[in-house]
């Protein structure tokens, strides 16, 4: 009876597999034939690729999420490789501006240097400047070993703008004209009048609320001109005669109102200092 059975599901099996073959091979004559399919293929096709579209809808979603998140990650990339970029180009534009900087007050100290041609000079270079004595001192990087020692005259971009104080080996520390120190030694300096008389007096302080230098036990007071040059005299052997000061602001009386004495705006630039040149003396003369 199990025998019968088998033979039976066998026989059952192979015709249905019979019944598909042809209803393939006839359906793929037909739609050769027709160019069209068979009654309700149609149908079952559109329900198929339904049933695809359904299956395969999360893994599409997935698959566009993946590539959105790849997207954000390489876009993030890129945006940080632009932002250093700029961030360099925005370095190479200050660097340029300061190598400009420096070397227009290069070539205004050259310039300087050709006006001093009577003069033994040494040009140095600013190493270190203290932002608590900003307006007192400043090291520069000669020292004894280049000829450099106390009392010398230190002219910045244009004019004066101190002397040294003290000479190492290879090194100097040089004060201000705007330093407070009272105790400083002054420089004399000397001024043209209206009437070709020169007047003598002795630069001893910087008034910080006028950005001037005070000159003060002047020989006279007479015909002093506003914007007369200011030079050194080159009396007390401190420094040479004819080194640029600046020029007069004002001739005003003292605090006490018992003498005259001359406002003088600095020539140079003193705040802003980076190559300065040391006047030893003028060439062949005691001067």
């Amino acid at each position: 009876m199990k025998k019968f059975n088998s033979s039976r599901n066998i026989i059952i099996a192979l015709t249905i597999v019979i019944i598909v073959v042809l209803l393939i091979s006839f359906s793929a004559m037909q739609r050769d034939n027709k160019k069209e399919s068979l009654p309700g293929q149609s149908e079952v096709n559109g329900v198929v690729a339904t049933v695809d579209k359904v299956v395969k809808a999360p893994f599409r979603g997935i698959e566009n999420a993946v590539k959105s998140v790849n997207n954000l990650f390489n876009t993030y990339s890129e945006n940080d490789d632009l932002k250093k970029k700029i961030d360099y180009v925005a370095s190479l534009e200050a660097e340029v501006k300061n190598l400009k900087a420096e070397n227009e007050k290069l070539k205004t100290q050259l310039e300087l240097s050709e006006t001093l041609s009577g003069y033994e000079k040494i040009n140095a270079t600013v190493i270190n400047r203290s932002p608590d004595s900003w307006q007192d001192v400043l090291i520069i990087d000669k020292g004894k070993k280049d000829g450099i020692d106390v009392n010398m005259a230190v002219m910045g971009d244009k004019g004066l703008i101190g002397r040294v104080i003290i000479a190492e080996n290879h090194s100097a520390k040089v004060e201000l004209l705007t330093t407070v120190n009272q105790n400083t030694n002054h420089f004399p300096v000397m001024i043209q009048s209206e009437k070709d008389k020169s007047v003598y007096g002795l630069m001893e302080a910087y008034n910080n609320k006028t950005h001037t230098l005070v000159v003060s036990q002047l020989t006279s007071s007479e015909a002093i001109k506003e914007g007369t040059p200011v030079t050194t005299s080159g009396l007390g052997n401190n420094s040479p005669k004819g080194l640029l000061v600046g020029e007069v602001k004002e001739v005003k009386k003292s605090k006490t109102g018992l003498h005259d004495e001359i406002l003088v705006t600095p020539i140079a630039d003193m705040y802003d200092a980076n190559v300065v040149t040391v006047v030893k003396r003028l060439a062949g003369t005691n001067e």
